[in-house]
Parts: C-alpha cells; structure tokens; sequence
C-alpha cells in the first residue's frame, strides 16, 4: 500500500477565471482547496446546494453580493446547474471576481444555451499522477495494473476502489445526468470501448460487439470524450507518398480505469502491456502539455499501404513534428524502429524518439533516439523533448 500523503500537481493556475476539468476522484477539489485556501466554495454534489440552485440560479448572484469582491468563489461540479453560469458572467463583467470552475463532465456545458463565458475564463485539465507528481513513490508495475487516480492510488484496496470507481461513474455521470436513454446498451458498451484501448475504432465493430446500434455507439463514444474519461487520436493527415489511416485511435485516460471497464484487474497480462504504457504515455505527454506548451496537436501515423507499420504518436508544434514510438519490452532491438524508419521522410521532423522499458540510452546511426521511459518522462517534464 503506498502511503497516503500530498502530490505536488503540475498545474499552475491562470491568473484570471478559468475551468478545470478532469475525471472524479482525480484531485481538482483538493488542488482547489490547496491553491486557494480563503476561497468561498459551493459545492454541487451537496444536494440540498444543488437543489435550490437548480430551482433558481439568481440565488448564485445573491450569495456573491455578501462576498468581498477580491475573494476567489470555487464552484465545483459546475455542470450540475450551467444555468450558474450566466450569474458568473455577470459577476465577472461587474465586479470582476475570480471563479474556479471545477467540472467532471464537459456534456451539459455544451448544450446551446449554455453560457461558456465567451472566452473569459480560460480551460484547463487535471489528469491521473504523472511520474513527475508521483516522485520516488511511481511504480511501473502497479501504475499499469490500477492506474493513478488519487483516489485509487491512495486507497487501501485499489482493486476494491477501481471497481467501485466504474460504479459511481455509471451511477453518478452516466444515469443521474441522464447522458443514455438505455443505460443496459451503455452498460454492455463500456467492456467492449474498454478492449480497444489502444486501437484504431472499427465503429461497426464497436457496435456489433455491444449488440447496439452504429450512431448509438457514436453517441457513447462522445460520452466517454465529454466525461473526460477517453479520447480519440485522429490518424495524421498529410500528402505523403502513401495514403494514411482516417479512423482515429481510442486511449482511455488512466490504464486502471481501462481494466476496470473491462472487468480485469488481476495481474496485467502480456498482450495488455503495449496498450496499456502507450495510453500511459499519451496521458503524460498530454498532462504536461498544459504548463509546458509540448505541443499543439497530436495524432498517430499509420500508412494504409503497410498495416504494420506506424508511429504511435506524432507531436506538432508550429511547423515541426516530433515522432514517438512506445514499446513495452525491456529490450531494444532494430526491428522496434521499423515505423521511425518510414516516417523519416516527412518534412520538418524535428526528432524520432522510441520509449521502451531498459535502462540503456541509446542514439542510432540515422539518428534515432532510444530512450528509457523514465528519461522520456523527464524530457516531457522539463520540456527537452524537443531538440
């Protein structure tokens, strides 16, 4: 059991108002509480707070007038009411007071008539403990079996806490907020998005394995997106000498959680480490994205014309391209530079790095570099991933 004590977060907070996003249980509530400790706090999962605000979101501009105007108001789960949102306009045009707003769930919030504060405030996500936050206490091994959200990874019995997680998931985000008509579609829907992890979606594949509906599937693909709980990687579009892959990839945003969807929280089996580190090394590139600027899209390349072919991940920033394949062996062999190799001829590629899990640092002769995960995790830190 790894000791309960406080991470440091990477997050820095802008300066004005701003939103932040991330999955329950991934710690923005107690960040929130940490980084602004004289802050007014509503909390929306209180329900008799959720209740009358519901009933009438005015009352959000009665609260705030007995308020010093220099004091910071957290309103966490703000997409419970977005109605709130108008009064936070206001109290921001008039009075410029500074909002937190904590959210697990963007779906509500992009409703038509839902005020997005026109810019206002700006947008930020939280996700699962990185390497960097973890320190001395990241463990490989178990990171990949239960994952790193706070909540699991400092509880006593992950397994238990993993489980019980996909539950108040279901429970919470998917029926209270009424996101599915037929929860039993979501329900056998969830094991199967789960499998993919890591894959290019087939979404009539998807749909035939979840006994539901192709548009059906779209629409739960979307919830898992809005939930902050998935996303997809589109495939890399340029006109290269081959045509490239359309469908985009599936990577859920923690491996444990992943596992848990599917109901396979034993030890981590062969086949499920691959998926498994480069979904982890999507969700670190992309939580320190956000302070450090690493990059301003991302997707994968995958030439139609060579199915075994690919690169797991390829980072743009301005005009340049950084290219990165994972592999979850411990050690390096040339064949693992076969999509590095194909990919050399797109213009601008500023550097190809394979991660893979031996200690030794290595640079070929065409000038590929062969890192170690933890030098990789330290590059996507200090921002030296790109040359």
């Amino acid at each position: 059991m790894v000791a309960k004590r406080r991470y440091r977060r990477l997050l820095t907070p802008p300066r004005g108002s701003f939103f932040l996003y991330g999955v329950r249980g991934v710690g923005k509530s107690t960040w929130a509480l940490q980084t602004f400790p004289d802050a007014h706090i509503i909390d929306l999962l209180d329900e008799s707070r959720y209740q009358s605000f519901a009933a009438n979101p005015a009352l959000l501009g009665l609260e705030l007038r007995t308020l010093q105007a220099n004091r910071v108001v957290v309103l966490d789960e703000v997409q419970r009411v977005p109605a709130l949102l108008n009064e936070v306009h206001r109290a921001i045009e008039g009075s410029r007071r500074r909002f937190v707003l904590l959210g697990s769930s963007a779906r509500r919030l992009k409703t038509a008539d839902t005020n997005l504060l026109a810019g206002r405030a700006a947008l930020r996500t939280m996700y699962p403990l990185a390497p960097a936050e973890l320190g001395a206490d990241f463990d490989l091994g178990r990171v990949l079996r239960f994952g790193s959200i706070p909540v699991v990874w400092q509880a006593d019995d992950p397994r238990a806490a993993l489980e019980a997680y996909v539950q108040l998931y279901v429970r919470e985000e998917i029926r209270i907020e009424a996101l599915v008509r037929n929860l039993p579609a979501f329900l056998r829907f969830l094991p199967v998005a789960a499998l993919f992890h890591g894959q290019v979606i087939n979404i009539a594949g998807l749909a035939r394995d979840a006994a539901t509906a192709r548009t059906t599937v779209e629409g739960y693909l979307g919830i898992l997106q809005d939930t902050l709980v998935a996303t997809l990687l589109p495939a890399f579009e340029a006109k290269l000498r081959v045509r490239e892959r359309q469908h985009p990839k599936l990577y859920w945003v923690d491996p444990g959680l992943a596992r848990a969807a599917k109901q396979q929280l034993g030890p981590v089996a062969a086949e499920e480490r691959g998926p498994l580190l480069e979904g982890l090394v999507l969700t670190i590139l992309r939580a320190h994205n956000g302070e450090s600027g690493l990059f301003e899209e991302a997707s994968y390349w995958a030439p139609a014309q060579a199915r075994h072919t690919e690169v797991d991940f390829l980072l743009r920033r301005g005009r340049e391209f950084l290219a990165v394949e994972v592999k979850a062996q411990p050690r390096f062999s040339t064949p693992q530079l076969a999509g590095l190799r194909a990919i050399a001829e797109l213009p601008r590629l500023a550097r190809r790095i394979l991660v893979y899990l031996g200690e030794r640092q290595l640079r070929t002769e065409d000038g590929i570099d062969v890192w170690p995960l933890d030098r990789f995790t330290a590059a996507a830190a200090d921002g030296s991933l790109w040359p």
